[in-house]
C-alpha cells in the first residue's frame, strides 16, 4: 500500500511508542506500546525484562491478564513464592534464568518461584522505528536485562522484539550470556498466558506430542486419556483459588525443526500461532486453570518443564553455561485469521 502521499506521521500507520505509568501498582514503571498495523497492537513492560503484558487483535484481548495487572517491580527480588506477588499474567511473562519451577534449597543456594528474571528492568539499547517513506516497515525495541550478583552468578539477556508494519506477528530474538567467571546453571521457560475472548469454551488447545501430566496419573482431573484437555473448558468448581494442571510435552517438530502451538478459536475466526525451534526450546509446558472469572490457558516454550534446578540437575539436564558462553532463542507469536492460515496450523498441531 502506498502511504507516501496519504499520512503525515508514521505513527497513524503504527510503531513504537513509550511511556510510563503513573496510576496504581504499576505506577512509575516504562512501558512501550507497539503498533503493527494490522490490528495486532501490544504493551511491552520495560520495566519487567521486557516482557509483554496486554495485547489485542481488533476488537478481541489475547492475553489473560491477572487481578493485579502491571506491578512496579520489587529491588527486593523474590523469595518462596513471592513471584506471584508481582505476577500480572500478560502474553509473556519470562521465567529463569537460572531455575523454573517450584521454590527449592539444595547445597546449591534457595531459589523462589520461577526464579527473579521477571521483575528486573531493562536497559535499552535501542529502539528503531519503521518509516514507509524510506521504503522501511520493520521496527524494534532492543534492551538488557541483568540478572546478576557481584562474586557470583552473572547472567545477562539480550532481548529484541521485533516486528514489521503490515504482519501481525510478534518477534523475540533472546540471546543469554554469562558474564561472571564461574558456571551458571541456566533454566528459561516462555510463560505465555492466553484469555478470553481468545480463550473461550470449546476453543481448540492446539499441540503435539507425547506428554505427561505434571500431576500423575492418580490425581490428574483433566490431563488423563480420554479427557477433552484439547478443548476450551467453562469454568470449573475444583479450581476455585488455586486450583490447576498442568501437562509437560516433548513436543513434536517439522522436517525444520520448528514447533507450532497454539489457541484456535472459530468464534471470533482467529488463531494464535506460537512458533519456536525444538533444538532451543525442546519442552512445552500446558497449563490450565479455569477458576471462575480468571481462566487462563498457559502454552510455555522451555529448555525445560518448571521441574526446578534440582530436579533437573539430578537428572542430568540442567544446562552450565560456561564463562563466556551464549545461547540464542527465537519465538514468533502471529496471528491468523485467513482459512488456509488457520488449516494449515491446525494440520501441523493435529494429536496423532
Amino acid at each position: 500500500m502506498d502511504w507516501n502521499h496519504k499520512v503525515s506521521n508514521p505513527l497513524q500507520v503504527g510503531g513504537i511508542e513509550t511511556a510510563i505509568l503513573d496510576n496504581g501498582p504499576g505506577k512509575g514503571t516504562r512501558i512501550a506500546w507497539v503498533n503493527t498495523g494490522t490490528g495486532l497492537r501490544y504493551k511491552v513492560v520495560i520495566d519487567r525484562g521486557l516482557d509483554i503484558a496486554d495485547a489485542f487483535y481488533n476488537a478481541h484481548s489475547l492475553a489473560w491478564i491477572s487481578h493485579l495487572g502491571v506491578v512496579a517491580p520489587s529491588p527486593a527480588g523474590y523469595r518462596g513464592i513471592e513471584w506471584l506477588n508481582g505476577f500480572g499474567g500478560g502474553l509473556l511473562t519470562t521465567c529463569g534464568l537460572d531455575h523454573v519451577g517450584g521454590p527449592e534449597s539444595d547445597a546449591y543456594g534457595q531459589r523462589g518461584l520461577h526464579s527473579q528474571f521477571s521483575g528486573l528492568p531493562a536497559t535499552i539499547e535501542s529502539i528503531i522505528q519503521p518509516d514507509p517513506r524510506a521504503g522501511r516497515m520493520d521496527m524494534q525495541i532492543t534492551g538488557i536485562i541483568k540478572q546478576s550478583q557481584p562474586l557470583g552468578t552473572q547472567l545477562v539477556l539480550k532481548r529484541t522484539i521485533s516486528g514489521t508494519l503490515g504482519d501481525p506477528a510478534i518477534r523475540i530474538h533472546d540471546e543469554v550470556v554469562n558474564h561472571g567467571n564461574t558456571p551458571a546453571p541456566h533454566m528459561l521457560l516462555y510463560h505465555m498466558n492466553l484469555g478470553w475472548p481468545l480463550v473461550d469454551e470449546g476453543v481448540d488447545i492446539c499441540w503435539r506430542g507425547p506428554w505427561v501430566s505434571r500431576e500423575g496419573e492418580d490425581r490428574a482431573k483433566i490431563f488423563r486419556e480420554g479427557q477433552p484437555f484439547r478443548k476450551g473448558s467453562p469454568p470449573l468448581k475444583d479450581h476455585v483459588g488455586s486450583g490447576e494442571e498442568a501437562a509437560f510435552i516433548d513436543v513434536d517438530a517439522d522436517a525444520n525443526g520448528k514447533c507450532y502451538c497454539g489457541i484456535h478459536n472459530p468464534r471470533i475466526g482467529i488463531a494464535l500461532s506460537i512458533e519456536f525451534n525444538k533444538a532451543q526450546l525442546p519442552w512445552l509446558t500446558n497449563w490450565q486453570h479455569w477458576g471462575p472469572g480468571e481462566c487462563v490457558v498457559g502454552l510455555e516454550p522451555g529448555t525445560h518443564p518448571p521441574i526446578g534446578q534440582a530436579k533437573a540437575r539430578e537428572e542430568g539436564s540442567l544446562i552450565l553455561l560456561e564463562p563466556g558462553e551464549r545461547r540464542e532463542y527465537e519465538v514468533t507469536v502471529r496471528i491468523l485469521d485467513r482459512s488456509d492460515e488457520i488449516a494449515d496450523f491446525l494440520q501441523r498441531t493435529a494429536s496423532r
